[in-house]
């Protein structure tokens, strides 16, 4: 699949242009728009920033026909308007209150210039950069260096939390025996695994968090390697063992990790949270499930396990890895809860004896490291919650986020809550 895209232009004063003629490439998801940038440099001898969706010939992503803002940037912005082969074409330029920064004309410049100041500052003369993805998630750039690349990220309010996160991560000291915890009983004892793929080693866990500015920006180092979509069973296992060590080390953080801003969905607070957003949504396919929610947390709290940093979305393909180290990606979506809420996450699509092990081995890690507890209760008690809290996190990234954004949105919440309505039913 591929997708066919219209670029309507704005000129350095965000004044429309007109539309350059349609043209294909090969990526069919709308948020990626490397090779947009790349097809109009190609063609046109132009270059662009794109700002932003403008509108598509189906209701939701991938593919198709797409229509998106772009701002002519650098010498570009001097070409006049007759050069390029434009079209007239009638588009809404209004401001809107919830558009992100970098969707707006001189955003992603505006971005762009406080990463190169920023990588300038630390002795990293910026040699190229390439716009890779913008929607209402994330923007993000790759900053060339002489050392290596850098990445920029921005983020929209609801995500902004992301860079804490990181910064934590980055300095968690992770030594090979690791003291206890005293918070909520939690007990660690013996030796880490010795996986040469483990998240921990060295140089510590996660991307390193080389600056953090205003707006939702944040300047990461380079991980090395490729996502590991279509990961196997051994491999998710390893992650899995991986991320248990962060979490246990997590626990004693996660009053740290609030007071930073990390989204506090521990116990009965996450049924709030959920109702919170999931108001004015049809959820008549959950309802009972919504009805009997509270109590059902409040069993999830007596099976005895701790409240920690979740990922909030651990799938392989928000982890990177080069055949010696992996490190988990995206922490956008994070919060301080449930560790079941990532391994439920881990096993989605393993087939149900692959999942049971990945789970029966999480489990077992967890009545070592937090005697007593009852961690298989816990998880079937929030198989159906797991979905619940996704319908419930779509919702807030359609309240947050403009309209001409909402098809990449606009289907999650129903299909979550059905997929929460199944897994109660089971």
């Amino acid at each position: 699949m591929s997708r066919t895209v219209t670029v309507v232009l704005v000129d350095a004063a965000g004044r429309p242009l007109g539309a350059l003629p349609p043209f294909g490439v090969p990526d069919p998801w709308w948020q990626q728009v490397a090779s947009i940038v790349d097809g109009v440099r190609h063609r046109h001898g132009v270059d662009v920033a794109v700002l932003r969706l403008l509108d598509a010939d189906r209701p939701h992503p991938p593919g198709g026909h797409v229509r998106y803002l772009a701002q002519l940037t650098g010498a570009s912005a001097a070409v006049a308007a007759p050069v390029m082969p434009l079209e007239p074409v009638a588009v809404d330029l209004a401001p809107h209150p919830l558009r992100q920064p970098w969707a707006e004309p001189g955003g992603p410049a505006r971005s762009v210039a406080w990463a190169t100041d920023e990588l300038r500052r630390l002795g990293r003369p910026v040699t190229a950069v390439a716009q890779q993805r913008t929607w209402n998630l994330s923007a993000i750039w790759r900053l060339d260096t002489p050392p290596g690349p850098a990445w920029l990220k921005q983020l929209p309010p609801f995500a902004h939390h992301e860079p804490a996160v990181l910064t934590w991560l980055t300095t968690l000291p992770l030594p090979a025996s690791l003291t206890s915890p005293v918070d909520q009983g939690v007990r660690v004892a013996g030796e880490l695994d010795g996986d040469a793929n483990s998240l921990v080693d060295d140089a510590g866990v996660g991307p390193g968090v080389l600056a953090v500015g205003g707006e939702g920006r944040v300047l990461v180092e380079d991980v090395r390697g490729e996502d590991r979509y279509g990961a196997g069973e051994a491999e998710l296992a390893g992650i899995a063992a991986a991320h248990h060590a962060v979490q246990v080390r997590a626990v004693g953080a996660a009053g740290r990790l609030v007071a930073d801003g990390v989204p506090d969905l521990r116990g009965v607070r996450l049924g709030g949270w959920i109702r919170r957003w999931l108001a004015g949504h049809d959820v008549s396919a959950a309802a009972e499930l919504l009805d009997g929610l509270d109590e059902r947390l409040r069993q999830v709290r007596d099976c005895g396990l701790p409240d920690t940093l979740v990922h909030g979305d651990l799938h392989p393909g928000n982890v990177r890895g080069d055949g010696t180290r992996r490190v988990v990606l995206d922490w956008a979506d994070a919060f301080v809860g449930h560790p079941a809420f990532d391994v439920l996450r881990l096993a989605e699509g393993l087939a149900a004896p692959a999942a049971a092990r990945l789970i029966d081995a999480w489990a077992d890690r967890w009545r070592a490291d937090a005697p007593g507890c009852d961690p298989h209760r816990a998880v079937d008690l929030l198989r159906p919650v797991a979905p619940l809290r996704l319908a419930a996190a779509y919702a807030m990234f359609l309240a947050g986020i403009e309209p001409s954004e909402h098809p990449y949105h606009a289907l999650d919440v129903p299909a979550a809550l059905a997929r929460a309505a199944a897994e109660a039913r089971r």
